[in-house]
């Protein structure tokens, strides 16, 4: 219920992966029929880009303010703290406190005056402002280290190489918000690098009971989570897409006219094999560089054309090399019958 420094953070992580979900899903889905020239219906959706930057920006973000306060010399406290909060924050339309100039949050009364609040992409979260500029500071650091690197234990004293007295910065040390924002940046830029799954867990229950299905608690989630735009931008657009020369090379052997080989280019080859295959106008869409199929079902279908075909061509191969194998068998065999007559006959 009363959510500090630490929740902050992991939230602020929580949007961050939010963020990249909808890059790669919603927004990647949508600018790629755009770059293809397909006829598309546009899906809006809430891109939670204002809140990553509600709390990460460099000069008005929550965690710059908070640095600039833990830095800046004379009395710091956690109101101090606030109160520049709400001077920066104060009309960003999803920051919310009593103490700001904004007249709407003046008479809540759900918003105690050392708390702020802000409206996530899964909902509304309180924070308490009490301790979060000591968990920033995070002074024990250096003097942990250098009290570890005197310990006689090797192992304790190559965990902190920070506290050897010939490498002591005397810098301040980072923040521990700096520091989490840093870890969280690089984790971005490594999840960027990949092509990630995603795996939804939705809570049944907030007992943790088996059996029980809290249909609210469950449409809340799926709505705060971002799947429903998800799901309406698949259902309206493609399931399946593949370049032109990969398609054309798997399907091929399912026409006459592009087995075994097609002469000319991969999107006529494609065009040419789905007209003879009579899959329906509206299942398909060709783009600039691929194949957009819109119903599983359509590929399926081609699946297990394929495999059948596959099964055909090895029963011919089968048979054409059965046939050969007897041929040559019986070639051998007369070759060898006149040979043997012609020796007879010399001597009979």
């Amino acid at each position: 219920q009363d959510n500090s420094f630490e929740q902050f953070i992991i939230n602020y992580c929580n949007e961050k992966l939010q963020q990249i979900f909808i890059e790669l899903t919603l927004k990647e889905e949508q600018e790629e029929y755009i770059r293809e020239g397909i006829e598309w219906t546009h899906i809006e959706y809430f891109n939670n880009a204002i809140i990553c930057d509600l709390i990460e920006n460099n000069q008005t973000g929550i965690l710059a303010m908070l640095d600039e306060e833990c830095l800046r010399p004379g009395t710091v406290t956690d109101d101090t703290f606030l109160e520049k909060l709400n001077q920066v924050c104060a009309t960003h339309q999803h920051f919310e406190s009593r103490m700001s100039k904004c007249s709407r949050f003046l008479n809540d009364t759900s918003l105690p005056h050392s708390c702020f609040r802000i409206q996530h992409y899964a909902g509304k979260v309180m924070y308490q402002v009490e301790g979060f500029v000591d968990k920033n500071n995070d002074l024990l650091y250096r003097d942990l280290s250098q009290a570890m690197w005197k310990a006689n234990h090797s192992l304790i004293k190559a965990l902190f190489p920070e506290g050897n007295p010939a490498k002591i910065n005397l810098k301040r040390p980072p923040t521990a918000g700096s520091q989490f924002k840093a870890s969280v940046a690089t984790l971005m830029k490594n999840l960027q690098t990949k092509n990630p799954n995603y795996i939804r867990c939705i809570k049944p229950n907030d007992k943790k009971a088996a059996h029980v299905f809290n249909e609210a608690l469950v449409c809340h989630q799926i709505r705060y989570l971002g799947l429903l735009e998800n799901v309406r931008v698949r259902r309206a657009g493609y399931a399946f897409r593949q370049p032109y020369e990969p398609c054309l090379e798997r399907y091929k052997m399912l026409c006459k006219q592009t087995w075994p080989h097609w002469r000319g280019p991969a999107r006529a080859g494609v065009e040419v094999l789905f007209n003879e295959l009579g899959i329906p106008e509206e299942e398909f869409s060709f783009g600039r560089s691929k194949i957009f199929i819109r119903n599983p079902r359509t590929l399926f279908k081609l699946e297990d054309l394929r495999k059948q075909r596959l099964e055909d061509l090895a029963t011919l191969i089968g048979k054409i090399y059965r046939g050969w194998k007897c041929r040559t068998r019986f070639l051998l065999m007369k070759k060898c019958q006149i040979v043997i007559a012609s020796w007879y006959r010399r001597y009979a």
